[in-house]
């Protein structure tokens, strides 16, 4: 695992970049909150592409996002997960990405750039 911190101002986002899937349930998402906040001095957002994560994450039926986004949710840390989503036919999914995409603690975007930018833009 590689990660790489985007600095804007005050602002700070870990780009987290590997060749394996990080998270496969909700143990690999605290470790992976907790590597970044002690290797990158607390910083508290987070940049992944979709293929770090387990494919069943996408299938809300799981409820593995959900029970990973309460946590980052409850450790008030940001994330931003970069990838086309368009290949879902889940309209409950669509909905969630939608929803997401609206607030400002978990975004689901098809850049790196705009991930970055969503998450400089939120405190």
């Amino acid at each position: 695992m590689n990660i790489q911190v985007d600095s804007r101002g005050d602002s700070k986002v870990a780009i987290i970049e590997s060749e394996e899937v990080l998270v496969r349930d909700l143990q690999d998402a605290l470790d992976l909150m907790a590597t970044v906040a002690y290797e990158k001095d607390g910083c508290n957002k987070l940049l992944i592409d979709k293929s770090l994560i387990i494919e069943t994450f996408f299938d809300l039926k799981t409820k593995l996002a959900g029970d990973i986004l309460q946590k980052f949710t409850n450790y008030r840390v940001k994330l931003a997960i970069i990838g086309d989503f368009s290949g879902y036919s889940s309209s409950s999914l669509k909905d969630f990405i939608y929803e997401s995409n609206h607030g400002k603690q978990v975004f689901f975007l098809p850049t790196v750039e705009a991930g970055l930018h969503a998450l400089h833009g939120v405190n």
